[in-house]
């Protein structure tokens, strides 16, 4: 290959976008209300192609529900625990969502972040050895203003994001010009890992 044609390829392949870090809410039903709270707050980084965010509220009618939400768990990049006494007292998030989660998480596939929604006693759960968000764990609703707690956890979730984006396989150009697929080295997967070991660590 010519090299002007080499390095109008490379060119090329550097100016694609990163994709949108792939996110999953993990939440209780009685928490929907806080969970579009933080929904609005994380829009911007939505906007900016930062994120795609995904809860059981997008699940199409007809569709087979525990399905589709395994498959979005096992695809999401970054999983959000969104923690109540709600969140841990149902067997569903707690039991499957969470474990699955967290089994993820530690294969390096995947970063979990536990959000601290409302006051409840979670020390001893197995998210508890992971940094959370918002700063020093404090929930949510013990903020004396929300919004600045949900900018907190926003911020958080930014520099994860940010960071898995950095780090992530760069998309090639095939010989037509069409996009061809992902491929990621040993040290860019070692990077992925380290972060995703250790989320929120840089809020």
């Amino acid at each position: 290959m010519p090299f002007s044609a080499l390095a109008m390829r490379n060119q090329d392949s550097a100016s694609l976008p990163a994709r949108p870090i792939e996110l999953f809410y993990a939440y209780s039903h009685k928490d929907e209300t806080l969970r579009d709270k933080l929904a609005t707050h994380l829009s911007i980084l939505q906007r900016n192609g930062i994120i795609s965010g995904w809860h059981d509220r997008k699940i199409p009618a007809g569709m087979q529900w525990s399905a589709r939400i395994d498959e979005r768990l096992n695809a999401a990049d970054i999983i959000l625990l969104l923690v109540s006494a709600d969140f841990i007292a149902s067997n569903y998030c707690y039991d499957k969502e969470m474990m699955r989660a967290i089994e993820r998480h530690e294969r390096g596939e995947a970063c979990v972040i536990p959000v601290i929604l409302r006051p409840c006693e979670w020390e001893g759960a197995l998210f508890g050895k992971l940094q959370g968000l918002p700063r020093d764990m404090k929930p949510v609703t013990s903020w004396a203003s929300r919004d600045e707690a949900f900018k907190n956890v926003v911020v958080g979730i930014r520099k994860v994001a940010e960071e898995l984006q950095r780090s992530a396989p760069q998309p090639s150009i095939s010989g037509d010009g069409a996009h061809g697929s992902r491929r990621e080295t040993s040290e860019q997967r070692g990077a992925s890992a380290d972060l995703r070991r250790l989320p929120g660590s840089t809020a």
